[in-house]
């Protein structure tokens, strides 16, 4: 299978992107843009096979190589034909990070006996009828500051850039959303006063 790779990458050899100086954000983009075309599919099958088949983290980690190759883009562009070791050297140490990582931090797995198997899904249903039915009734400025910082989980200075508003807002919209959210809640009894 090697020697296939070898074969089919012979045909991508360096073009344009990498034979001219990358001036502008707009090089650096068609850079990459060229990155992803040329080595995009070869990295994440070597990654994938450095990572036992786990093709989804295999992808992040062709994203986290092609934005640090958009960050060296200057000097990579000026590189020609050394991209290629370059770019599946840097996913390879992108690997064995996630490797060690998860050697400090392994998967914490819960015995079946712990989990509650008394567990009912028509309450969780009901209740976030409930929930999408108090949101219907805040206005849109609230739903939109619950739905970036509870839904999508963004920080204030996120939410606050999404916005376009200071991060003094977001928080006050936050709490005043809250609270209206709280509200409705108990009208429709599902909180206790």
């Amino acid at each position: 299978m090697n020697g296939t790779l070898e074969a089919g990458t012979a045909a991508l050899a360096p073009t344009r992107a990498h034979a001219r100086h990358v001036a502008s954000d707009a090089d650096c983009d068609a850079f990459v843009r060229d990155i992803y075309e040329q080595y995009g599919p070869l990295l994440v099958r070597y990654a994938a096979r450095l990572l036992d088949g786990d093709w989804h983290r295999a992808e992040d980690i062709l994203q986290e190589t092609a934005a640090r190759a958009w960050k060296h883009a200057r000097f990579l562009s000026t590189r020609g034909e050394h991209i290629r070791p370059w770019l599946f050297t840097v996913a390879r140490n992108l690997v064995i990070d996630h490797h060690r990582a998860r050697a400090v931090r392994p998967l914490d797995l819960m015995a079946v006996e712990d989990l509650d198997a008394s567990w009912d899904g028509t309450e969780s249903t009901i209740t976030s009828h409930a929930v999408r039915e108090a949101l219907r009734e805040l206005k849109e400025q609230h739903r939109t500051v619950i739905r970036l910082m509870y839904s999508l989980e963004c920080s204030v200075a996120q939410a606050a850039e999404h916005l376009g508003i200071p991060p003094g807002t977001v928080k006050s919209r936050a709490f005043y959303a809250v609270r209206a959210l709280r509200k409705s809640l108990e009208k429709q009894g599902v909180l206790g006063v």
